[in-house]
């Protein structure tokens, strides 16, 4: 991929916030977020907000709550909105009523870094923060899958293709229909709703993915459209943008499946198991080589426009930055964030002390 561009934005110089002639909606017609209760008043805020994704969320959580207890500063408010519904808040304008930082599953889109450019949102820090792997999981006590890419789309595609290529409406009910080694049970998989970075993520790298194994297997052109649309029929479920929510309907139900970040399998390992993809099981090893083929890079985004105006960004961000947090050994190990070599962490550090910000679109969407 081609590297990022990026220009430095440093010191007092900072631009500052337009107060009541930013507030509301911004240019492009996208519904500004609730005005913060944590201001100084009229017109101010102290206490940095945050939303996005929530498989980012338990990150951005935990070094809120150390960065609270170790400095001066509030503690930030987090909310889990969802990869794209933090990326329409935090694209939507500047001011103290729209969010400082966007926690993300996936990397910010050309559509949505337009959106931001549109409405004056110009100044932004990308933040690789580590690795995560999406994994298929299932109760402990029930049968673990090994399955393939193209299995997997087999089984969760809207239309697969028939003996003569033509597409049809997916027929496939029980696992065991797609390949006698899987489990003889219906398939019926939780996963995250089409705002989640997560399902973004899911589609690209292992529906798509496994649709290109088909096409190699069977020799049957299928469309972009079709080997990304997950079928509606019931066998795919939409379970909202709490992860956790979804390992507990998997507790519930032994039968099921669900689709979710590799965080929350460390988090619930005495309850439930990960399938093998295409062979390799979801571990820390194999998710921060790229050998588990679902695997992924997670972001948090600042707005630079906002430092110096909301206190605590820049000093939150290197807190996330720093070893302490999202070394090899940081307390966000525990919470199952999967490290980036300690070279590029560094590389990253620079960035976060000059406020380095993007200067075009982020490419690979």
């Amino acid at each position: 991929m081609k590297k990022l561009l990026l220009t430095s934005v440093i010191g007092s110089g900072l631009l500052a916030l337009a107060a009541c002639s930013d507030a509301g909606t911004g240019s492009s017609g996208t519904a500004s977020a609730p005005a913060s209760s944590g201001g100084a008043g009229s017109g101010s805020r102290n206490v940095v907000r945050i939303v996005g994704s929530s498989t980012v969320f338990p990150f951005t959580t935990a070094v809120a709550e150390s960065f609270g207890a170790r400095t001066d500063f509030p503690t930030p408010v987090v909310e889990s909105t969802g990869t794209g519904g933090g990326m329409q808040l935090f694209c939507s304008g500047v001011g103290v009523d729209r969010p400082d930082l966007t926690g993300a599953s996936r990397r910010m889109t050309p559509s949505e870094y337009a959106l931001c450019q549109t409405n004056g949102v110009r100044d932004i820090v990308e933040l690789p923060i580590g690795f995560d792997g999406i994994v298929i999981a299932n109760v402990s006590t029930g049968p673990q899958l090994d399955i393939s890419r193209s299995q997997i789309w087999r089984a969760l595609a809207a239309q697969v293709p028939a003996d003569d290529c033509t597409m049809i409406d997916n027929p496939y009910v029980s696992w065991s229909d797609i390949d006698a080694s899987l489990p003889d049970l219906r398939i019926e998989v939780f996963g995250p709703p089409p705002t989640s970075g997560t399902r973004d993520a899911f589609v690209e790298l292992g529906m798509e993915a496994g649709a290109e194994d088909v096409t190699a297997e069977t020799g049957c052109e299928i469309s972009d459209e079709a080997a990304a649309r997950i079928r509606e029929d019931g066998a795919w479920i939409d379970s909202g943008e709490n992860d956790n929510a979804i390992v507990q309907t998997l507790v519930n139900t032994p039968t099921a499946y669900g689709v979710f970040g590799y965080s929350f399998l460390a988090q619930n390992g005495d309850r439930i198991q990960a399938a093998r993809v295409d062979g390799v099981a979801p571990e820390f090893d194999a998710i921060a080589s790229g050998e588990y083929p679902i695997s992924r890079s997670m972001f948090v985004y600042a707005k630079v426009q906002h430092v110096g105006v909301v206190p605590g960004i820049q000093e939150y961000l290197q807190e996330f930055a720093s070893d302490e947090a999202w070394g090899e050994f940081g307390y966000l190990t525990n919470r199952g964030l999967i490290p980036l070599p300690e070279a590029r962490r560094m590389e990253l550090v620079e960035r976060v002390n000059a406020l380095e910000t993007m200067t075009e679109a982020p490419e690979g969407h």
